[in-house]
């Protein structure tokens, strides 16, 4: 090449360059500074949280400081908006706790680069009023967040900091569900909002992160239709937008309310949580996700053409362990600590949210470094026991009794039904395949805890419970096949208590021989209602061993 055509090249690449913004995708370099954009209504302000909460929840020690590496610009709430007025360090903003908070820690802990926070969001907002982006009503949040985040890139652009917008956090949905018009125009609407931003923005290659609505908060239950077109909606979206992702978040905390404990909120725990989601996304997107740590049993543990005792334990937020945390299993029973390489474990936690890979040592596997009652259970069955044991678990702690039945309900992808029978019968198999006898000992199923604190499901619960254990059995060609079914104390409020649920589950195992029905009353002291701590977790898991170890020896 001539030198003239040399410099002509130069100086035509330069125009280009100059001619795009700061959000241009600059030199994958360490100092280019990605922005990340989070919006939407109060599970994105982070409602009903309380930064003092954080202690409560070990993996998330410290996420109340502020972050100082973390720049952060902020426009939250409705009539009364909080401002940061330009750039501060990553912070609570009015002592609440905001996805931002464990998204930040976790993304600048696996990436090089610095990185900004731009938050807009408001409680009770519309996509198909406030956030439209052709005609703004109410709040007019998608004016206010637009001009947020330009204002927010142009104090970069005068610091000359290179930068570039990475991605676009959003969660709303819950308010569309209540206007038929907005409810059925979801997905429409929203795929109109992904392409103005990026017009807007000059970002045609923005990736958005679309948070799903939380199942486990009381709207996932009485309005759980609604729920379903909203998340039916986001879904058309993200299936047909290689530069959208819907991000699963039924299986996260929810906050515990007062009266019959059920709650609209995350809450504290939720919200650090959601956060962890969206950076776990993004962190593929970039392949910089963490590599969990391999968890391959050393050998197999039992002999060839030996007989195996198989353990499925099934059920919702206690059985899966939402607020049992490894970090205080150190000061109550340390030894569960240890993969046991004598115990093969498969699982399928969260609907799926995270599997085996294939058997593994039973050990901690939650997400979130939490575990379940499946630790201190097989502890307690070895103690007594000489047979070989095999835990299979299948758990979606976002779930409610009425998902789990043959019949299902109208949120159609909650149906768990088919996929928990196919789970049972894969397990056995394989084993079964590896030259083993396999007794199916038990399926040990903790009852729907959100089930005891509304009316209508406390009085179907029961019903609902009958149907499935009917069905497993003649599904799994097990006639006999034993369900051991606990139950925590029933929500005691004056909402719920001329519905005797204990009597009526009571009632569904005296005319089955083959149900045997666990009341796990003495529980430690809990700090909440309906969900169980980590002393609780390890509780429930040695009664319900103990139940069978009763049963098998009358």
């Amino acid at each position: 090449m001539s030198s003239l055509l040399k410099i002509s090249a130069c100086l035509a690449l330069s125009t280009i360059l100059s001619g795009l913004s700061g959000a241009a995708v600059v030199a994958d370099d360490g100092s280019t500074v990605r922005v990340f954009i989070f919006a939407g209504q109060s599970n994105m302000v982070g409602s009903d949280s309380k930064v003092e909460d954080i202690k409560r929840f070990p993996p998330f020690a410290g996420l109340g400081n502020a972050q100082a590496d973390v720049r952060f610009s902020y426009c939250i709430g409705r009539q009364n908006k909080s401002r940061s007025d330009g750039w501060v360090d990553l912070q609570p903003v009015n002592n609440v706790v905001g996805p931002e908070l464990s998204f930040a820690r976790k993304v600048a802990g696996n990436i090089d680069a610095p990185i900004a926070i731009i938050k807009c969001a408001a409680g009770g907002t519309h996509l198909g009023g406030d956030w439209n982006p052709d005609q703004p009503e109410g709040f007019e949040m998608y004016p206010l967040a637009l001009d947020l985040i330009r204002s927010s890139l142009e104090m970069l652009d005068k610091q000359k900091i290179d930068y570039r917008i990475e991605g676009f956090m959003w969660h709303q949905g819950e308010n569309d569900m209540f206007n038929e018009g907005y409810m059925a125009s979801y997905g429409k609407n929203l795929k109109n909002f992904l392409a103005r931003w990026r017009r807007d923005l000059k970002t045609p290659d923005l990736k958005f992160y679309i948070g799903e609505l939380c199942t486990k908060t009381i709207w996932g239950m009485d309005l759980r239709p609604r729920m379903y077109a909203i998340s039916q909606g986001q879904k058309t979206v993200t299936a047909a937008d290689r530069l959208a992702e819907y991000i699963p978040t039924s299986h996260v905390g929810v906050e515990i309310g007062g009266g019959v404990g059920l709650h609209y909120h995350y809450g504290t725990l939720g919200q650090l949580e959601h956060g962890v989601n969206y950076a776990d996304s993004y962190l593929r997107t970039i392949a910089k996700s963490e590599t969990p740590a391999a968890r391959t049993l050393q050998k197999w543990p039992y002999k060839k053409g030996s007989r195996i005792k198989l353990f499925v334990l099934s059920g919702h937020r206690n059985m899966e362990g939402e607020r049992a945390f490894v970090q205080e299993l150190k000061g109550l029973k340390r030894e569960l600590l240890s993969d046991n390489h004598r115990i093969a474990y498969t699982y399928s936690i969260g609907g799926g949210y995270r599997k085996s890979a294939g058997w593994e040592p039973l050990g901690p596997a939650g997400y979130y470094d939490t575990f379940g009652p499946e630790l201190s259970f097989a502890a307690r069955l070895s103690e007594k026991l000489d047979d070989n044991i095999a835990i299979a678990k299948f758990t979606h702690s976002g779930s409610q009794m009425n998902d789990w039945t043959p019949e299902g309900s109208l949120a159609k992808t909650r149906h768990l039904y088919p996929d928990f029978i196919a789970f049972v019968k894969d397990s056995v198999k394989e084993l079964q395949a590896r030259g083993h006898e396999v007794e199916l000992a038990g399926i040990f199923y903790h009852v729907g805890e959100n089930e005891m604190s509304m009316p209508s499901y406390r009085k179907s619960a029961a019903a609902w419970l009958q149907s499935t254990v009917t069905q497993s059995r003649l599904d799994l060609a097990a006639p006999e096949l034993r369900w051991y079914v606990s139950q925590q104390p029933p929500t005691d409020h004056e909402r719920v208590n001329a519905i005797d649920v204990t009597g009526q589950l009571e009632g569904v195992a005296s005319a089955d021989g083959n149900l045997m029905h666990t009341k796990v009353f003495d529980l430690p002291d809990q700090p909440k209602q309906l969900v169980l701590n980590t002393a609780g977790v390890v509780h429930l898991g040695q009664v319900i061993a103990d139940e069978f170890l009763q049963a098998t020896a009358r």
